[in-house]
């Protein structure tokens, strides 16, 4: 049976961007798709895949702090994504390589709220650093 204790909360989660913790980060996204190819063979009924290419995407959501993003440009960078929490197994570590954003946000905001900054990216590969496993 399921240990509820053992369910990870993102509370504990950390972005570090080139090694330096972003604690204005308070949402983060991160996935691969493959292409798969699909293929029609002889004497088989059944359509086979073949995998292509991957592609990482991800979004990265928090406050506006500093205009380090924007001073950052289109330069590559390193996300280690890091997913703790007390009561779990262990946490997870995964490293998204060669990342790079897709806009730079300039100007978003409204008198009398607080300034989000939410930058889609993307990634070309990726680590599992630390996985988390159960005893």
């Amino acid at each position: 049976m399921l240990d509820a204790s053992r369910v990870i909360l993102g509370t504990h989660g950390q972005l570090h961007m080139d090694g330096v913790w972003q604690t204005n980060i308070n949402k983060l996204e991160a996935s691969v798709e493959i292409e798969k190819r699909e293929l029609n063979l002889v004497g088989n009924e059944w359509k086979v895949h073949k995998n292509g290419a991957k592609k990482g995407t991800g979004t990265m959501t928090g406050y506006k702090v500093t205009s380090d993003m924007i001073k950052r440009g289109f330069t590559k960078f390193q996300i280690i994504s890091k997913l703790d929490d007390p009561e779990s197994y262990g946490h997870e570590s995964v490293l998204l390589k060669n990342c790079m954003v897709d806009k730079i946000q300039l100007a978003n905001w409204t008198a009398g709220e607080e300034v989000p900054e939410e930058t889609g990216f993307t990634f070309e590969g990726f680590e599992l650093l630390n996985p988390i496993v159960a005893n």
